[in-house]
């Protein structure tokens, strides 16, 4: 996994974040490099729960044949649903920008053979910290804590 291919999933978390959403970014990208799909949360802007970061990406790559050899790169440990959308398409690996501020599915991901590897991106790290100081309460609803 080559740690620059956070640098797109970056981008994205700061359109997120410019549109007044969430800053969280991703990007899967192929076995050769390419970028295949890039996107970012979207829950806040399109009332839509589902719009997770590594979703967008996801849908904006398209059909592929095998996942595979892809690489799910995402700004954020993935939450419970992405780790699913991981495991249910057979995504190879996942390189996370970090998990300090939220500690998602990559065990959970790396115990059942998906490569896992967390970067703990000072970017990353300072992005998901002002968010939620900000706005905590749409960091909760986010990741599902009632109140």
């Amino acid at each position: 996994m080559d740690p620059s291919w956070l640098d797109v999933a970056v981008a994205e978390a700061r359109n997120g974040l410019a549109s007044g959403g969430i800053p969280i970014g991703a990007a899967l990208v192929g076995p050769d490099g390419e970028v295949l799909g890039r996107g970012h949360n979207r829950r806040v802007q399109d009332g839509d729960p589902s719009a997770h970061g590594e979703t967008a990406a996801f849908r904006a790559a398209g059909r592929q044949r095998d996942y595979r050899a892809t690489t799910m790169v995402t700004t954020l440990s993935p939450c419970w649903y992405c780790s699913g959308l991981v495991r249910q398409f057979g995504i190879g690996a996942v390189l996370a920008g970090e998990a300090r501020t939220f500690h998602g599915g990559h065990d959970w991901l790396a115990e059942h053979g998906v490569r896992v590897q967390v970067l703990d991106d000072p970017r990353c790290v300072e992005m998901m910290t002002a968010f939620v100081a900000e706005r905590p309460e749409v960091w909760n609803e986010d990741i599902g804590v009632a109140g």
